[in-house]
């Protein structure tokens, strides 16, 4: 069961040969408490995104996660305006940022594993024209941080450590692993 109604995770989940039973997403408030540092807001969304959905399907193995892009302490807004999505790009242009992925796997036994994978991504820096060119391309919207890597943005990158799948939407092999240990 994914706890998720991000089209990315369904297709990293199918890239390495697992389909969901069921899809229900959490539909939960995401709101950052005040002062909530980026690695413990990752790892509280994707724990409450698992107790919503795990308490409508009892004894089933259930998948949540939640993806964060975090420039220094500050939690980036997944983009819903033009005006978010600028904000985000020209925050990042130039520097160096984490994406944090909270993921929860609760087992049929009722057992909770979770896992917090960082991964270091950079920006070049990007000039006025990139960023409206981007902003065109509408690929920022819903998009933690305002980008999607596995699109145009890809281009931004000038380095990257971690998990790619991460930055994505969902560290594959971290995932694997949890679900190995809620069977």
């Amino acid at each position: 069961m994914l706890a998720s109604a991000s089209p990315r995770r369904l297709d990293l989940l199918r890239q390495v040969g697992i389909e969901p039973a069921k899809i229900d997403p959490a539909h939960i408030d995401e709101t950052p408490a005040p002062r909530e540092l980026p690695r413990a807001y990752a790892l509280r969304m994707a724990k409450a995104k698992l107790a919503a959905v795990a308490c409508r399907h009892p004894g089933a193995i259930v998948l949540a996660a939640d993806s964060v892009v975090a420039c220094g302490r500050r939690i980036l807004p997944k983009a819903e305006t033009v005006e978010e999505a600028r904000t985000c790009l020209a925050l990042l242009s130039g520097r160096r940022h984490r994406v944090l992925g909270g993921v929860a796997v609760g087992g049929a036994s009722g057992a909770v594993r979770t896992r917090l994978v960082e991964t270091a991504v950079r920006f070049k820096r990007l000039e006025p024209a990139e960023i409206d060119d981007y902003i065109q391309s509408g690929e920022w919207q819903g998009k933690a941080g305002g980008y999607a890597i596995q699109g145009r943005a890809a281009r931004f990158v000038s380095f990257l450590s971690g998990s790619y799948s991460n930055v994505v939407g969902l560290p594959l092999y971290e995932t694997i692993g949890l679900l190995k240990a809620a069977q």
